[in-house]
């Protein structure tokens, strides 16, 4: 039985991942861990783009590991349903780690494998 496509094209996932982590750089840029704990626009900013990194991970699915093994997939996923679900018991300290850290790694694994799929003629596999 072939397996099915995916429900998302993952070209589009890693733009996403991609333009998501530009905007938190953006967003951080010159701004301290105080600073971004005092701000409540660029730490719902952030927030949301961090958010929108989970989501793009959830809809690359199993090929995310394919396309750039290593990462923790579960915990980032799980991060996103924290964003979503228990947005009242966010920890500034996750998001910040997350946006200074765990979110340029994944671009720039993103990079590459976007660099990949494009050089394939974006099929995934």
């Amino acid at each position: 039985m072939p397996s099915r496509p995916p429900r998302h094209d993952p070209v589009n996932s890693l733009a996403d991942i991609i333009d998501n982590a530009e905007r938190i750089e953006a967003y951080l840029a010159g701004v301290d861990r105080a600073a971004f704990e005092a701000d409540g626009r660029t730490r719902d900013a952030v927030e949301r783009c961090v958010e929108r990194v989970c989501e793009a991970v959830f809809r690359l699915g199993d090929q995310a590991e394919a396309l750039m093994p290593g990462h923790p997939w579960g915990d980032i996923r799980g991060t996103g349903n924290r964003l979503r679900h228990a947005y009242d018991r966010v920890d500034p300290d996750v998001v910040w780690a997350a946006a200074r850290h765990e979110v340029p790694a994944l671009a720039a694994d993103a990079r590459r494998a976007l660099e990949r799929l494009e050089g394939d003629g974006g099929d995934a596999g």
